[in-house]
């Protein structure tokens, strides 16, 4: 079946287009609202700037599919695959990726506020400027993909997989990463405002010129990490190790640094002035 034929067909009320072999198909800027590719083979095919508003592609297989600015809000792509897919600046606000493998995809500046994104595969995805406000990472693997300038506030990360990541100028305010391991991640510029990292593994991060304002450090593993004019004021750093760190040129002010490990650490006298330093003990 041609392209031209599922569209006639949508044009006389045919809605399901399960199962169908539709690799390489054209459906570049049709209005396919509500329509059902569950378990198609839509390889290659082109889906640039269609509408697909409420569409059903469970279990599809849109490997190096192109799906630029598509309109995907609402859609279901649970069990998916989109390997190598093109998403650059699709509007999928509240779809569903559940388990979907999204690896090596482009979904820069893609718009994914509040979807579903539980368990999916997003490794070695470029994410850069991304929305994910509100959107639900739970137990995803983002391993190695680019997360640069995305806004991830408000999302579900628990259990997520980060190793890898950057998140160089990313959105990033309130988030939990307690516990997790971050270590090499970068968060380069990043805003951190009251962001949680607990007990996580920092190591040889990069904090450099990152907003940490009252974020929590607390017992975080931070050796070797670089906080190069990074501002943690008021962040607790509790029992933080924060050996063969570079804290001359970081705002410290009003910081709790009670019980960190300090050794090997650089704290020549330029942080002990002013209010730097004031809660060491």
């Amino acid at each position: 079946m041609q392209s031209q034929d599922i569209l006639r067909l949508y044009e006389e009320g045919y809605r399901d287009f399960s199962g169908l072999p539709l690799a390489g198909a054209d459906f570049s800027g049709q209005i396919l609202v509500g329509v059902n590719f569950a378990g198609a083979d839509l390889t290659g095919a082109n889906l640039s700037r269609a509408f697909l508003t409420k569409a059903n592609f469970t279990g599809a297989n849109l490997s190096r599919a192109n799906l630029m600015f598509a309109k995907l809000s609402d859609s279901c792509l649970m069990g998916a695959t989109l390997t190598k897919a093109n998403l650059r600046g699709a509007f999928g606000v509240r779809a569903d990726f559940t388990r979907a493998s999204v690896s090596g995809a482009q979904l820069a500046h893609v718009n994914l506020r509040s979807a579903k994104l539980v368990e999916a595969n997003f490794s070695g995805a470029n994410l850069t400027g991304s929305n994910l406000r509100a959107a639900q990472l739970t137990a995803a693997s983002c391993s190695w993909a680019n997360l640069s300038g995305v806004r991830l506030i408000g999302g579900a990360i628990a259990a997520t997989s980060f190793t890898g990541v950057s998140f160089d100028q990313a959105f990033l305010n309130g988030l939990n990463f307690d516990g997790m391991d971050l270590s090499g991640v970068s968060f380069k510029a990043a805003r951190l405002k009251g962001t949680s990292f607990r007990e996580a593994d920092l190591t040889a991060a990069n904090f450099s010129e990152a907003n940490l304002q009252n974020s929590d450090l607390q017992d975080a593993q931070m050796a070797g990490a670089n906080l190069d004019y990074a501002h943690l004021h008021r962040a607790k750093l509790v029992r933080a190790d924060l050996r063969r760190v570079d804290m001359t040129r970081v705002d410290w002010s009003d910081a709790d640094l009670t019980g960190a490990c300090l050794s090997e650490a650089d704290s020549s006298d330029e942080m002990n002035h002013g209010s730097w330093w004031v809660m060491a003990r």
